[in-house]
């Protein structure tokens, strides 16, 4: 059984939130972001949508106008209080009252159910184009400072010599290195690197950081921000 809220793995260069009240609709959108390289949170209903905004970015929003609970319109409307980030309407009802509202929430497209999932995803990289956060092929390797990490191996090498990293302390390390001289809670680490259904508690991000800072020895790649969680720099 799909849970309500969904996380396709580990970071990825474009990250959607698929909001819909129909599972079969969240999966189209999650298997067609899948395809391109995206990763995809889905939320069944406009509180838990509404609650992934507040935990996580993302690049761009697919969001049922007709959610449960609270609707796509409040949550639209909600979001761009702080945000910007791109939105496209999904909803069975084309009358010109609920595009009209669909828009004045901040809504960036409007599209009818049934659609054609390649169209969607045609949809969201014009969007992200106009935005600045277009697609772009995803790297081969990622350099920091005397780190290399490779995403085809899912290799890391320090100064030439391969890593003996577990899958998750690659996927943390890689993050890290995608994302240098920002500081991130551990919560968001979770979200980020364990993914959203991940029920854990936050000293599992202790735990790997202290492995990898024994293993990226003698740099010190990784810092503490007492109080808050980590941050990489090099």
């Amino acid at each position: 059984m799909i849970p309500n809220t969904h996380s396709s793995g580990p970071p990825t260069s474009v990250r959607l939130l698929a909001a819909d009240g129909d599972l079969s609709v969240r999966e189209i959108i999650r298997l067609a972001a899948a395809e391109q390289g995206w990763g995809c949170d889905d939320a069944a209903d406009g509180i838990a949508a509404l609650k992934l905004l507040r935990r996580g970015r993302y690049h761009a929003i697919v969001l049922d106008a007709e959610l449960p609970d609270v609707d796509g319109v409040f949550v639209c409307r909600h979001l761009r209080k702080t945000v910007q980030t791109p939105v496209i309407f999904l909803s069975k009802n084309g009358a010109e009252a609920n595009r009209l509202a669909a828009f004045e929430a901040g809504g960036n497209d409007y599209v009818l159910k049934p659609f054609y999932p390649r169209e969607l995803v045609a949809r969201i990289r014009s969007l992200l184009t106009l935005t600045g956060c277009g697609a772009s092929p995803a790297r081969e390797a990622v350099d920091a400072g005397k780190l290399r990490v490779d995403t085809r191996s899912r290799t890391a090498f320090l100064e030439g010599r391969a890593l003996q990293l577990t899958p998750k302390e690659y996927d943390l390390l890689l993050f890290f290195c995608q994302h240098p001289f920002h500081a991130f809670s551990r919560d968001t680490l979770l979200d980020e690197v364990w993914g959203q259904d991940f029920f854990g508690s936050d000293r599992t991000v202790d735990t790997h950081v202290k492995s990898l800072r024994g293993k990226l020895r003698p740099y010190e790649y990784i810092e503490t921000v007492w109080g808050f969680g980590y941050k990489f720099r090099y």
